[in-house]
Order: structure tokens, then sequence, then C-alpha cells
């Protein structure tokens, strides 16, 4: 797979190009073409003045092939590290060619893509759409194990390399990974990639010698003994712990671990440290879980496997937005972004002027952070029209309302513009709760309704539910989607329901820590139960953002729909005694000046806090399995179809813990499979109440 091409000047160009698949990953085909190029470029040396690395395809190199890493057990361990050790003294016998290596990096360099142009002695990419620089692998469970731990802390230095890099795992582009000292050099175009790299070894005939190779060499900031670094250290752990509040998250700790082991030994050694702390968390569930949910999973849903087949793209032009709120000025300045001529209306023009503020008010902090240019802010900024006249939803293609959390009201607001709108125009109605069916009732083409689950903030959570009513077409679905998609948010499909998925998973997940307080557990240790989870935000702390009226007053709606008693009186006493959530001031938290200050000391009081005191395990576990089981109940109900969706949807939507892989994953990833998770549902039932016995659909 790598092609050998060499100029009069000796300049040997390998161009990485597998013949089976779109893009380069580590495979068997790679491995041994690696190895027959490097011992080709050992064996005709004498001929060889340098070396330049670049790919065929659209990306330099994609990494890892995860479909087979995700299938490796822990007794497949020896096999694991006996891969890392060929893969690492590969690139080892590369960078001591002692002649100049430059990597030409034109598309993708990720996990071991960069692993690979680190062990060049010179790395240049083109600042083009599509290059990415950067270590994924923590956010997939993992550590980068070919040598990119040992030689980004080699070039940076311990602190930057473990904090800026590798513990977050992000990527970044050309001009940042050279501000960082990821890349050394930047051009225009993949035209100019080759040519530089010639250039660079002409200029550097002595080049071929990496930095930690060279006599006298000193980590950057100095090794962990070193008096500065010794004083900042001990912190670093504490700082992991503090980022990730004790959820069972191997990588980030197993990457400081690496970092700091392989930075007190030579630099082979500190390869050793490296493989097999790679092992040990590529053979272990977390991994796997991590894999499926932000590989598979997100792959999936930007394939569109939830969007209806056979169903050509049909453009969206024009974009109206009903009502000016949050969520619909959200709405509108992601549409504005993403290049669509927007109408924002609403009843009065001050309030749509003040929807259209929402939007100048992140460019003009986009242009502040140096993220956008004067003219692309006023051109965004530009296709935003505040109106409170109807008649200039003339040419919406789609449009969205937003205003109103009754069936009513929608149907007011869509009967005003229906027929102004274009006649094919997809029909959107926002709502977090309540049924789409009964809001398309009011309009003439029911088929062509759908409804959106905005979840807030709009601008920065990147999930939208997408709810299928009851006459919803597969076109009216597939354009939804498309839309979604086209604002850079992900979208998941569910099926018309009381709640759909999120909020159903998101009241459940609430609920149960409102139970446990009821039931006299701290308030501090229903907190911890859900942060030490991995959730992204505690439930009480969650319940307050979302609002304790609002939650009470979803209960009511539900309990109207369904028939089902769900009013809780720690809500009821909470609301009833002024404590309505972050917004109002109060809730289970005390505010000052909008941020929280502390749990409220009356709820100690009012719920008899540390009656009881259940093992904090038997907490941690309640709420991830409540979370769970409604999950199961909402596939077995037909509200959710997709794996796939119900990892991310609940992952995004809800912050169900990220090591977990979702919902669906930590019941077929759990100790001892489906079996060990409904034992322990079990367990949980027999303890704390009959919600928690498993669905028919498990056992």
């Amino acid at each position: 797979m790598i092609d050998w091409e060499q100029d009069a000047d000796g300049i040997v160009v390998l161009t990485m190009d597998d013949p089976n698949q779109s893009t380069n990953t580590m495979n068997d085909l790679c491995k041994q073409s690696f190895v027959a190029t490097v011992d080709r470029l050992y064996g005709e040396r004498e001929s060889v003045t340098g070396v330049v690395l670049t790919s065929a395809k659209k990306t330099f190199f994609a990494g890892g092939d995860l479909r087979r890493t995700i299938t490796i057990g822990p007794d497949q361990a020896h096999e694991v590290l006996a891969n890392v050790e060929m893969f690492r003294a590969m690139l080892r016998r590369l960078e001591t060619l002692g002649r100049p290596v430059v990597a030409a990096i034109n598309g993708a360099a990720l996990g071991g893509g960069l692993e690979i142009a680190l062990a060049t002695h010179h790395r240049i990419a083109a600042d083009v759409e599509g290059v990415k620089i950067g270590f994924p692998e923590s956010t997939l469970g993992m550590l980068p194990g070919g040598g990119g731990v040992v030689r980004t802390v080699r070039m940076l230095g311990l602190q930057d390399a473990v904090l800026r890099v590798l513990v977050p795992g992000g990527t970044r582009g050309p001009a940042e990974a050279k501000d960082m000292g990821l890349v050394d050099q930047v051009v225009s175009s993949i035209d100019e990639l080759v040519p530089a790299a010639k250039d660079w070894i002409k200029a550097n005939p002595e080049g071929g010698v990496q930095p930690w190779d060279r006599a006298g060499y000193r980590i950057p900031g100095g090794a962990p003994a070193t008096p500065a670094l010794a004083a900042i250290l001990p912190a670093l752990p504490a700082n992991l712990r503090k980022q990730f509040r004790g959820a069972p998250m191997p990588a980030p700790r197993a990457i400081m671990a690496a970092a700091v082991e392989g930075s007190q030994v030579d630099f082979d050694t500190a390869m050793i440290i490296e493989a097999r702390y790679f092992t040990s968390l590529v053979t272990g569930q977390v991994a796997k879980n991590m894999m499926q949910a932000f590989f598979f999973d997100q792959q999936a849903i930007r394939a569109g496997a939830s969007r209806p087949t056979g169903i050509a793209k049909t453009p969206i032009t024009k974009v109206g937005v009903l009502g000016a709120g949050p969520v619909g000025a959200g709405i509108a300045y992601l549409s504005a972004k993403a290049g669509f001529e927007v109408v924002l209306g609403d009843v009065a023009i001050e309030t749509a002027m003040k929807g259209k503020s929402h939007a100048e008010d992140f460019e003009n902090k986009a242009l502040s952070d140096g993220r956008s240019a004067q003219g692309r802010s006023e051109a965004l900024l530009a296709r935003i029209t505040p109106t409170a006249d109807a008649a200039d939803f003339a040419g919406v293609d789609l449009v969205v309302e937003t205003a109103f959390e009754s069936v009513e009201s929608t149907h007011r607001a869509f009967q005003e513009i229906e027929d102004i709108v274009e006649p094919n125009a997809l029909l959107c109605s926002s709502t977090a709760t309540l049924p789409v069916s009964g809001r398309a009732a009011g309009v003439k083409r029911q088929e062509d309704f759908v409804g959106f689950h905005f979840l807030s903030p709009v601008d920065e959570v990147p999930l939208v539910e997408i709810i299928r009513g009851e006459k919803t077409s597969d076109e009216a679905l597939a354009r939804a989607f498309d839309y979604v998609q086209s604002i850079r948010r992900t979208p998941i499909v569910v099926n018309d329901t009381p709640g759909f998925f999120v909020s159903r998973l998101l009241g459940t997940y609430v609920n149960e820590a409102i139970t446990m307080l009821a039931e006299g557990v701290e308030p501090a240790s229903v907190e911890q139960a859900g942060l030490q989870a991995g959730y992204s935000a505690a439930p009480l702390q969650l319940a307050d953002e979302v609002g304790l009226a609002l939650i009470q007053g979803i209960r009511e709606d539900t309990e109207a729909l369904v028939g089902e008693p769900t009013v809780g009186p720690v809500v009821e006493c909470l609301v009833d005694g002024g404590r309505t959530g972050r917004l109002g001031g109060a809730g289970f938290y005390d505010y000052a000046d909008g941020k929280r200050v502390g749990l409220w000391p009356g709820l100690r009081e009012r719920f008899d806090s540390g009656s009881a005191t259940p093992p904090l395990r038997d907490l941690i576990d309640r709420v991830l399995f409540i979370v769970a089981i409604e999950a199961v109940t909402c596939f077995d109900e037909g509200v959710i179809t997709s794996t796939a969706d119900a990892n991310i949807g609940s992952i995004m939507g809800i912050g169900y813990p990220a090591w977990t892989g979702g919902v669906r994953q930590f019941v077929t990833g759990y100790e001892g499979g489906k079996g060990g998770f409904v034992a322990r549902a079990e367990e949980l039932a027999a303890k704390y109440g009959e919600r928690f016995l498993p669905p028919t659909s498990l056992r």
C-alpha cells in the first residue's frame, strides 16, 4: 500500500494508498507494507538523501482499525502487545534511519496517523479543508500506543502534552497544531506539500536526528524531579479527579501515568511503559463502550442510518422561525450560520429584534475572540430578518414554530402562515414533551408536519430529536433530518409519545434523585451519586436548571395524557414555597446573582436527610440502571428503534455517562452482559422498588 518514487536528488517519496479501503488504517496490509518499505530504505540507504511520507487518500492516515480493535478481549493482551511492539519498532527504525524524513500531511492525521508523523523529523501540513491533527484516543477510552505519549511529552513537555493534547483528545487545524508544536510548517495547498518537503530536506541534509536522540537532550520544562515541575505535578491527579469527578474513566489516569513514568526513563523503556498501558485499556470494557458510541454510533447517525432511504435531498433556501424567544433565536442563529436566509417572527417587532440580538451577541464575541471576520459576521447577521408581519414568511420552505407549549396556540400560528409559505414547505414544531400528532391536527398538510426537540441552550447542545407524527411522511422526515445535519447538529429520530425519548430519560434521572431525597438520603450524597456515576451534571442541579415549575407542569401534563399520578410531593413542596429553580433564584440550591452557592440547607430539615444511608454504590447504580431500564421500555414501546440513536441521544441529550457508551451499550456491556445487568437490576428492585425490575424483553 506504499508507493515508492525516488527523484534525481535521491529523495524518496512514499505515498500511502491502501487499495482495499477509502482511508489508510493500521491493518495487516499496512503493517506488512511499512515493514517492507523501511527494510528497503535501509537496504538502499546509500542512495537515499531523504524521505517524504504522504498519502494518496483524502486523509493522511486515520489511525487504528477500530472494527478489529473493538473485538479484542483480555485474553488477547499478548497479541496486542506484540502488534504494538512491531509498530513501535518500525517507527523507531524510520526515525533513526540517519536521513531526514518529512511528513507531508494532506488530510486528517489522527491517532496512529499523528504517531507516524511524529516519528518523522519535520511535519508540514496543508491548510485546507479536512486537515485535522490530534489524538482522539482519550475520547474513545484509550491512549496513543505507538509512541504518541512518549514523543509528545519529549516534544512539548510533560504538562502541555498531558493537559493540552493527550487528555483532552481533541483535533486541531493546521495553524493551531503549528502553534502548539505538533506541526513545524504550514503551506496553503496540497500541491505545495511535497516540494516544500523536498526543499526542507535539501536545506537540512543533517536533519535526520530527533531531538531526544541528540546528546544532552532534556525534556522541555524538565522531568518530574525538576523543582519547577515537582511543585505542580502532585496537583495533576487531583485536577483529573476534579475534571472527571470520580467517574470510572481509566484513560486519563493511564495517560498521566504513562507520561510521568515514561519521562523518568530512557526512550525505549518509556515506549514499553506506554504500550502496556495501551494494552490494558484497549482490552477493557470502557474502551469498547466508548468506541461503540463515539465512533460506530456517531458514524451510523452521520451516514443517515435513521433517515428514510431512497429519498433525494430537497434543497432548503429560506427558513422561517415563529417565536423569537431563546429557542427560536438560537435556531435562527444556527440556520443563518449554515447559510440559510432566515425570517424571525414574533407578535411584536421589538421581541423579534431582541431575538436577532442573540445572534449579534454571539458574533460580537466571535469577532473579539478572532473566530470570525467582520465581513463574514455582517453577512451572517444580514441573513436574519426580524418581523412581526406574517406576510414576510413568503418564500419560506421550512418553518419552525417555537413559541408555544400549547396545542391551540400552535394551531393558530400555523393557520396564519400556512398559506403564505411555499406550498411544499416543511412545517415543524419545537416541543420538549407534548405529542406532535395533536399539533399537526391543526394544519392542512399533516404529512409535511414534523416535531423538533431542540435542547437548551440551543447554541451549545449538539443534539436534536426529530419526532415523527402519526401522519408524517418519509419525505418530510428525510428533509427534517437533512436540515438538522445542515445546521451541524446530530439528529436522532423518535416516534410520537408524551416526553419522546430524551425528556423521558431526563425525567427518570431527576425523579430517581428526588426519590432518594424523599427517602432521607443526604442531598450531597444524591449529587455525588450522579457525578461519580459520570453524568455531566448532578441531578438536583439539573432539576434546577430545567426549572421545578416546568418539571411539575410536565408531570401534570403526563398525568393527564397517560392517566398516571406522577406529581411528586418533593417538587410540589419546593414550588409551593417559591423555590422554582435557578431562574427563580432558589430551588434545590441557593443562588446569589444567578450563581449556585450551595444546596439549600432547608432540604435536610424538610426531608429528614441522613435518616437513610444506603451504600454509595447502590446510589450510583440506581441513577444508571433506572435510566437504562426506561430506555429499554422506550424500545419496547417503539418510541425509538435505533441503538445508535439511543446511545448518542442519552449521552448528548441528558449527559448519560460517556464511559458507558450510552444507555443500550450500558446494558450489553455490563459485566456479565445482559444477564449480569438483569441480576443487578433485580437486586436493586428487591431493595428499592419494583421500578428496577428489568423489562420482559431483557429477561
